[in-house]
């Protein structure tokens, strides 16, 4: 008789170390039969206790030809023998009807894989941009001594390199049971000026260990290969582009543009600022500019033992502003009299510059509160003793003003490499995002407010050093509302990267961490919503968890025509996954042709109480599927579900009601991943590839996104409705999607519609589907739906016209709309863009 398991071991480990001996075996096993899987082991012949973690295995499920039930057939095993000296080992997997020995090994095959090493790595990334002189270094590290490890980067000299490094959560190992909970801050970004023909390492070391990392773009991991960004078209191909427009149609145009030609095309984002950098011409026109409205913008800083240098090109960036109603505010908190020396040295102390040295240090906000006690404008803006200003900063904040009197304005922001002097790392920002907000302090610098608004929520508070600009932010954001809240989407701050500001472990700023947790925490509490902040999924990022109220009943509103395995594996993940069980299915059964679709329906129904089959006979139409299937729902909320969806954490549903709760929210949508563990929705931006599109497609799943937007709960103007929550108040308010709309751009128009009542969309990546729509979809190549794909396209720009024409608030105009991974606008896209408008036209 064949046996019926299939397996295979990619892995086999020896961990030998001082605290701890383990054996560690990665691989798949399943049973053709679908009989459920037990696991043993035995060392010296003698059966031990293992550590067993069944993960999902998609890439080697969706090959077989036979599928399990479940995709949990991949397995991490931990064999702990740190009591036994192993001379074999034998791991036994099998069934009620068939037994197989998946490894076997003996003292010399255990030798052969026997590991004594410490410190336990993976770099998943490393690219260096050429252009820019800027590398980037991904992974995870950790010790298995519970040792601290110590970072170096170095060259090849052996001469260390500034560095900054971002600490990332890594839940992916606390599940595999790698690490624990404690150290699960396992991952890292780390990024560093760099030169192009020079070799770089990565020294690891705890105090018995060290370990030297060549970094090579070869050795980054398969997995997470960095994914290509901005391409350009050349203008020479301009016209070869509009030709293959005109021919294949803007969506097919689209995929073309982002195959090619490839990272050599890559922005230089240095180049590209100083373009267009303003002009000594600009800036002298501009100081000689009367505003009908000049209000005082007093400029607090806290300095600490700054550098001379520092101190003058800080300074220098106020005194040359082409704005000249201004007042610097400084407040010297040094261990020595350097920075009053200098300053007063260099600089008439008076109307213009003024100047307190402090007898003690009263750290971060008690500086800053005595900085602030020096200012007499209208304005008050926030300035590091580090950083730099762009020449027109006041000036472009001023000229904002002339419309209204802000509560606060932000600006964009990069950073300035201390000693190359490049422009690196831009933040070009979301125009006011208050869920964004909750979930990471992205407003930071250059921020200018209402001196009154200032007296009104109070100074900077010392129980949140370390985040007291978050704190401040934050009772700002309760104090004033959106339209009081203005972005300029222009870089006019520049954060100063050098060893000081960004070479040291963040760990020994945990408390920053802690303080950022503790002010969102406050910022619930004040407005009494009910809620608990935990660290996201890097440090700096925030993850918000609102506490469910009462158990409303939800509405999983599912279309379907045939694909019943697909319809079966979406029901069974929310029955055997979901920790939220009050809900009900209605399946809206459209033109199915297959005796096997209906044979299931009456299953379903027969054995599973929640779930209304219902019937509707009219052409495909999306809009009116789900319009007709809320007639059926009984559910205070509405969940716009496809069939080829599956929840993947078990409080998806309770993350997104969460949110939907809220009397702010209209709809909440999720992440979504392909079956291959790659993003297939992040948000949707309105503009992208003329209407709109998915952020981030293709991206890793581990991925963070562009400054953590993919990882953060946000507010956006659209999000998909292959997984949506809406509340019924909502829809019929909106009267539900628009029929005229039969198949594409449907939900983006829901989105906008609820928008326009006044509610939010909030995009919440805690609730995570795989969604298993094919990457490689066929276009719209036929004549018919060329013409409907053209109508319905014409449809969303003659109802949001502005949007398409201002652009989503919640992107930025500097970035792309042809590459869904936020990268620069290029020059030639915005030539290109002109060019198919006028074709349309």
């Amino acid at each position: 008789m064949d046996n019926n398991i299939e397996y295979s071991i990619y892995r086999t480990q020896y961990k030998k170390l001082d605290l701890k001996k383990c054996f560690i075996v990665d691989g798949w096993a399943y049973s053709k039969s679908d009989s459920e899987l037990n696991y043993s082991a035995f060392i010296n012949g003698e059966k031990v206790d293992i550590d067993l973690v069944r993960v999902d295995c998609n890439d080697v499920y969706f090959n077989l030809e036979k599928k399990p039930l479940s995709k949990k057939i991949g397995f991490h095993l931990i064999v702990d023998c740190t009591n036994l000296e192993p001379n074999s080992l034998s791991i036994i997997v099998e069934t009620n009807e068939d037994k197989v020995e998946i490894v076997n090994l003996n003292r010399t095959k255990i030798k052969k894989i026997t590991d004594q090493k410490d410190i336990e790595y993976t770099i998943d990334k490393y690219f260096k941009d050429l252009k820019i002189n800027f590398a980037e270094v991904l992974g995870w590290m950790y010790s298995w001594n519970n040792r601290d490890i110590d970072i170096r980067i170095v060259d090849q000299k052996n001469r260390n390199v500034d560095y900054e490094i971002e600490k990332i959560i890594r839940k992916d190992l606390v599940k595999l049971h790698m690490i624990d909970e404690n150290h699960k801050e396992a991952g890292f970004r780390i990024t560093f000026e760099s030169e192009p023909k020079e070799q770089y390492y990565m020294i690891l070391t705890t105090k018995d260990e060290t370990t030297k990392i060549k970094l090579s773009q070869n050795s980054s991991s398969v997995f997470h290969l960095f994914k290509t960004a901005a391409r350009r078209v050349n203008k020479e191909n301009i016209k070869k582009g509009i030709r293959f427009f005109r021919q294949n149609g803007l969506k097919q145009f689209i995929e073309r543009l982002q195959q090619g030609p490839g990272d050599d095309n890559k922005i230089d984002y240095n180049k590209w600022f100083l373009e267009k950098r303003v002009t000594k011409e600009d800036l002298i026109n501009q100081s000689k500019f009367e505003f009908d409205y000049s209000p005082r913008i007093s400029i607090i800083v806290a300095t600490f033992n700054t550098k001379d240098e520092y101190l003058k090109e800080m300074i220098d960036t106020v005194v040359n502003q082409s704005y000249s109603n201004w007042e610097l505010c400084i407040a010297d908190g040094s261990t020595n009299d350097s920075v009053e020396q200098f300053i007063k040295s260099n600089y008439d102390i008076g109307n213009k510059i003024k100047f307190v040295r402090l007898n003690d240090n009263f750290g971060i906000a008690g500086n800053m509160n005595k900085a602030l006690e020096l200012a007499t404008g209208d304005y008050v803006g926030l300035y590091d003793h580090d950083d730099t200003l762009e020449l027109n900063c006041l000036y472009e904040i001023v000229k904002a003003l002339q419309n209204k009197k802000y509560d606060f304005i932000y600006t964009d922001e990069d950073k300035l490499m201390d000693k190359s002097k490049i422009f690196a790392s831009p933040h070009f920002k979301s125009d006011f995002n208050i869920d964004l907000l909750r979930s990471v302090n992205y407003i930071c610098h250059f921020l200018c407010v209402k001196k009154s608004l200032i007296d009104k929520v109070g100074n900077f508070r010392k129980e949140f050093d370390g985040a007291q600009d978050f704190d401040f932010v934050l009772r700002l954001s309760e104090a004033s509302c959106d339209e009081n809240v203005y972005h300029i989407p222009q870089i006019l701050y520049h954060w100063r990267m050098h060893e000081q500001s960004t070479a040291e472990n963040p760990e020994s700023k945990m408390y920053a961490f802690e303080a950022g947790k503790k002010a969102i925490q406050a910022h619930y509490d004040r407005l009494n919503i009910k809620a608990t902040v935990s660290m996201g999924q890097a440090l700096g990022w925030y993850k918000t968890t609102y506490e469910i109220q009462g158990n409303p009943l939800i509405s999983i509103l599912i279309p379907n025509k045939d694909h019943i395995d697909d319809l079966e594996r979406c029901i069974e993940s929310i029955e055997t996954k979901s920790s939220y069980k009050n809900y009900e299915y209605i399946i809206i059964e459209n033109n199915s042709t297959e005796k096997e679709t209906f044979e299931y329906y009456k299953k379903l129904e027969k054995e599973n109480s929640k779930a209304k089959v219902v019937y509707w006979d009219g052409i495909f139409n999306y809009s009116a599927i789900n319009n007709f299937g809320v007639k059926y729902a009984s559910g205070e909320y509405y969940l716009l579900l496809n069939n080829d969806t599956e929840i993947i954490n078990e409080d998806c549903l309770k993350e997104l009601l969460g949110y939907c709760q809220r009397q702010d929210v209209g709809a909440v949508g999720a992440r979504l991943f392909y079956h291959d563990d790659t993003v297939q929705h992040g948000g949707v931006i309105v503009g992208y590839g003329g209407i709109a599109g998915h952020a981030f497609l293709g991206e890793p799943k581990e991925s963070l996104g562009y400054f953590g937007r993919l990882v953060a709960a946000q507010d956006l103007s659209a999000v998909t409705a292959a997984c949506m929550l809406v509340k019924n108040s909502v829809f019929e308010e909106v009267q539900g999607l628009n029929e005229e709309l039969k198949v594409a751009f449907n939900d983006i128009d829901f989105c906008m519609k609820i928008r326009k009542a006044g509610y939010l969309i909030v995009y919440n990546p805690y609730a995570e589907l795989y969604h298993y729509e094919s990457k490689s979809r066929g276009m719209e190549d036929s004549p018919e739906k060329k013409k409907r794909f053209n109508s319905e396209k014409s449809i969303f720009r003659k109802n949001w016209p502005q949007i398409l024409k201002n652009g989503d608030p919640y992107y930025n105009p500097n970035l792309s709309l042809m590459v869904k991974d936020y990268s620069i606008k290029s020059e030639q896209e915005e030539y290109l863009i002109e060019s198919l408008e006028e074709e349309n036209e």
